[in-house]
């Protein structure tokens, strides 16, 4: 993949403009400018957004974030383990996907409850939602 590549003389052209004037505007920190030897080098791209051309950039596409946060009432210890083990080995696998996926659990052992907090895209917090639905109604069984 090639840049291009222009000097202050060649940007003055394409501007209509002086050299100096161009120098100045690199001076002056207006022009990002790469210095070799005597010579700035002023690559395509700064020179567009100097001049105010509108690139053919893709615009991201929307992205959807979701949080989550999942009570269990009537908890106790080892089905608390259990739950944040299944859930927290869930987000570990899915982070190589797309977006990052962000667990937290929180139990309090006087009221048996267990919180989770799930954060990421759409897709994986209803995976992880789903699974402690699942380990939930396991437990009624």
């Amino acid at each position: 993949m090639s840049v291009a590549v222009y000097s202050a003389e060649q940007v003055a052209d394409i501007l209509g403009l002086h050299v100096r004037t161009v120098r100045g505007y690199v001076r002056d920190g207006r022009l990002p400018a790469v210095r070799l030897g005597k010579q700035y080098r002023i690559t395509e791209r700064d020179l567009q957004a100097f001049a105010g051309v509108i690139t053919d950039e893709p615009a991201s596409s929307p992205h959807a974030h979701v949080s989550t946060v999942v009570h269990i009432d009537n908890v106790d210890r080892p089905t608390m383990d259990r739950i944040t083990t299944h859930v927290t080995a869930a987000a570990i696998s899915d982070s190589s996907g797309p977006g990052q996926l962000d667990v937290h659990s929180t139990y309090d052992e006087s009221a048996c409850r267990l919180t989770v907090f799930v954060v990421g895209d759409p897709d994986s917090t209803t995976a992880v939602v789903g699974l402690i639905g699942a380990l939930t109604r396991q437990d009624d069984k």
